[in-house]
């Protein structure tokens, strides 16, 4: 089966499925975003990498803001820095993903970056083993082996989000103190409620309003 032949999935939504599935529900699913701090430098600090562009430098090919795709994992989405190093046989590509803050205690950002090398492994027809994360905080690259282990998360998160795309169904809340409080949505998904569909909740709330004003 050719998973691009439909819509696919954004590879942002890797890395919200493993922070938490709900949240890759409301945002990619229910459409639902709400800026906070911590997006929004996130926004800022992929805006300056993002353009296409490319040059070489000490005979590393640096590529940006390419556009990568996997048919068979149907993903699809922009990596940030892609540099090509020559190696037997032609260029073996690394991919680099900008990150705000500092390494986090999941893996959201290394599932992320290596759909980036999955989709650049099926492009390219080359193994690519590892890449590296930049934290704008730290100011370091930090390099992420595509172990098998890795690879296995990888690929089971998209298609836990393929499932999630096809049924159209927001999993419940699930109340984590921590995540939940780092989280933009959080007045949207209404954690401590327990709801399954933020949008359904909304529109009962706004039915329930008009009920009432066209009560007498």
């Amino acid at each position: 089966m050719d998973e691009l032949d439909t819509d696919p999935i954004p590879l942002s939504a890797l890395q919200h499925a493993i922070y938490c599935l709900r949240q890759a529900a409301l945002i990619h699913v229910e459409r639902l975003w709400e800026e906070n701090r911590f997006t929004a430098e996130g926004r800022v600090l992929h805006g300056r990498v993002h353009g296409p562009g490319q040059r070489k430098l000490k005979g590393v090919r640096r590529v940006t803001g390419l556009h990568v795709a996997s048919r068979r994992l149907g993903l699809a989405g922009v990596a940030d820095l892609v540099e090509f190093k020559m190696a037997a046989g032609g260029e073996t590509p690394f991919p680099v993903e900008f990150k705000r803050g500092k390494p986090k205690l999941h893996r959201a950002d290394e599932v992320q970056l290596c759909a980036q090398g999955l989709c650049l492994e099926e492009m390219f027809g080359r193994a690519v083993p590892e890449g590296a994360l930049f934290y704008a905080e730290t100011k370091r690259r930090v390099v992420v082996p595509f172990d098998a282990a890795l690879r296995a998360l990888t690929e089971t998160t998209a298609a836990q989000l393929r499932d999630l795309f096809a049924s159209r169904l927001t999993p419940p809340a699930e109340y984590q103190p921590r995540k939940c409080g780092a989280c933009s949505l959080i007045e949207q998904c209404r954690p401590k409620a327990g709801g399954r569909s933020v949008r359904a909740w909304r529109e009962r709330m706004v039915s329930a309003l008009l009920d009432r004003q066209d009560d007498p």
